[in-house]
């Protein structure tokens, strides 16, 4: 690994952490384009791979949380509970698409997640406690997205606990993280059969996404969740201009 790849991972490692503790999801959607596109990974690895900084990460941000008074253990394993086999499902059927196809979609995820952040949000209604069908398959959705295409799905999960599990903004931040912890152990195990992993950059990836949630948790208290949701969205959207321009070419030559 040279010093200039090195140096990025540490930054937009820390990044990704720090998005993760801030917003309590979001960082995780730019990992998959780092390990591709920096580290010059395998697509199929670097979903493998995405999985466990992704899990890492997110169990640690939640035991800063937990300390701070905001997970609700119960009711994040309620929710993580019903994606376990969706993630499980969606890291197999990952595996049968070529890395060209799973990038373009990656990169439409990409597009749509920025969109979402940008826009303006209308006041989510807290402490209302919705049905439980509505809960199973919120919690099967974000379950699949994270086997499949290897993110924790926390721009999904904070609104998702709001609206069905009534949590507060604040502790959705803060379970969301269980969730994704939850999610990508199941994803793993769905794709253990991709190969060897890098174990040395992942702990490196790892390592600065821990100092970047520690300052996210931080920043939580001095800068609005809106103002940093924006500025990350904007990020987002440039990169996944750049992976739609790189990837929808490549899966119309694989089709041709």
């Amino acid at each position: 690994m040279d010093p200039l790849s090195l140096l990025l991972i540490l930054v937009l490692g820390a990044l990704i952490g720090l998005a993760l503790g801030a917003l309590g999801g979001g960082g995780s959607i730019l990992t998959i384009p780092i390990l591709v596109y920096i580290l010059r990974l395998d697509t199929h690895t670097a979903v493998t791979a995405s999985l466990v900084i992704v899990g890492m990460n997110a169990l640690f941000g939640m035991v800063l949380h937990y300390r701070a008074g905001h997970v609700r253990i119960k009711k994040s394993l309620l929710f993580g509970a019903y994606g376990l086999v969706a993630s499980y499902i969606g890291a197999r059927l990952s595996s049968l698409l070529p890395g060209p196809v799973l990038l373009m979609l990656f990169g439409l995820l990409m597009l749509v997640i920025a969109l979402m952040m940008l826009r303006p949000k209308k006041p989510i209604q807290e402490g209302r406690q919705q049905s439980w069908w509505m809960t199973l398959l919120g919690g099967l959705g974000v379950g699949f997205l994270t086997g499949f295409l290897g993110v924790g799905g926390g721009f999904l999960l904070v609104p998702a606990l709001v609206l069905f599990l009534g949590m507060t903004m604040q502790d959705a931040v803060g379970s969301s993280l269980l969730v994704i912890a939850i999610n990508s152990v199941a994803g793993l195990l769905g794709h253990l059969n991709s190969g060897p992993l890098p174990w040395l950059e992942i702990i490196i990836f790892a390592a600065a996404g821990l100092i970047g949630l520690l300052a996210g948790t931080s920043l939580t208290k001095k800068i609005p969740a809106q103002r940093l949701s924006q500025l990350f969205a904007a990020f987002v959207l440039v990169l996944a201009i750049v992976v739609l321009s790189i990837n929808i070419p490549a899966v119309l030559h694989y089709f041709s």
